[in-house]
C-alpha cells in the first residue's frame, strides 16, 4: 500500500541505531506515524524537526502496518524560531497537543489547514498568540467539545456574555450567572472575537480552552496528563506581560 500527502512533522523518535520514527499532521491522512530508514544521519536529521512542511510518502505491506516514510521538505521553520523562545515554545504547544489529543489515521483537512495557517504566523508577527487561542478552539471544536458562545445557557440572551459554564461549555451572561458566577469560568471578550484582544485577555481565555482540555477532553482519553509544553507556553505568555 502507498499514498502520497502533504503535511506537517510534529515529533520524531529515535529507532535502533540509525532510524527514527516521525508523526506526521497530514492533509488527507490526519495524524500518520512511520518510520525513516537513515532518519537519524545529521543530514537526514535538518529535513525532520518538528514544523517542517513536507510531502510524504508512505508505503505499507498492510493498511495497519506502522509503514515507512519518504519525505521531501517543502519548506523549513526553523529560522522563524531562532531566537524566538515565545514561538518555539507555541510550535512545541501545538505539536504536543496534536500528538495528544487527535485520533490517528483520521483526515482533519480544516484542522490540518488552521494548523498550517497558525505554523506560518510564528516567527513572523506578535499577533499569533491570538491566532493560536482561535485554533485552541477550533480543536476542541474538531474533537467533540467545542465551546458555544453564541448565547447564554441561563437566559437566552446575546449580550453581556462573561462566563462559560464548566459543566457545559456553554455561555452565560452576568444576570443569567447568579448566586453561580464563582463557580463559572471567565470568558473574556477575545473569546467571542470582540473587542481589541489584549495580551491579558488571551492568557485568561488560555486558561478557560485548559480547562476544557484538562477536565473533558484527557478524561477522555483515559486521563492522560496534558503535554507539559501547553503548560510552559502559557506561563511564558504569562510572563510577557509582566
Amino acid at each position: 500500500m502507498q499514498w502520497q500527502d502533504e503535511g506537517v512533522i510534529l515529533r520524531r523518535r529515535s529507532h535502533g541505531e540509525s532510524a527514527v520514527i516521525i508523526d506526521v499532521l497530514t492533509a488527507l491522512h490526519g495524524l500518520h506515524s512511520g518510520l525513516v530508514r537513515g532518519g537519524g544521519s545529521p543530514r537526514m536529521a535538518a529535513h525532520l524537526q518538528p514544523g517542517t512542511q513536507v510531502v510524504a510518502t508512505w508505503t505499507a505491506r498492510l493498511q495497519d502496518h506502522l509503514g515507512t516514510y519518504r519525505v521531501e521538505p517543502l519548506r523549513s521553520r526553523a529560522a522563524g524560531f531562532l531566537g524566538d523562545r515565545l514561538a518555539l515554545e507555541g510550535l512545541n504547544a501545538v505539536a504536543g497537543l496534536l500528538v495528544f489529543a487527535l485520533p490517528e489515521r483520521e483526515a482533519c483537512p480544516e484542522l490540518y489547514a488552521r494548523t498550517v495557517t497558525l505554523l506560518d504566523l510564528m516567527g513572523r508577527t506578535e499577533a499569533w498568540p491570538l491566532a493560536y487561542l482561535r485554533w485552541e478552539l477550533a480543536l476542541l471544536e474538531e474533537l467533540g467539545f467545542g465551546l458555544d458562545l453564541s448565547r447564554c445557557a441561563a437566559t437566552g440572551v446575546t449580550e453581556g456574555l462573561v462566563h462559560v459554564s464548566p459543566r457545559t461549555g456553554r455561555a452565560v451572561s452576568a444576570a443569567g450567572a447568579g448566586d453561580w458566577a464563582d463557580k463559572l469560568l471567565p470568558l473574556p471578550p477575545v473569546m467571542r472575537g470582540e473587542g481589541e484582544a489584549p495580551d491579558a485577555e488571551i492568557v485568561e481565555a488560555l486558561g478557560t480552552t485548559g480547562f476544557f482540555f484538562e477536565h473533558r477532553l484527557a478524561p477522555a482519553l483515559g486521563d492522560r496528563s496534558l503535554p507539559e509544553a501547553r503548560a510552559r507556553l502559557v506561563a511564558a505568555l504569562s510572563r510577557a506581560l509582566r
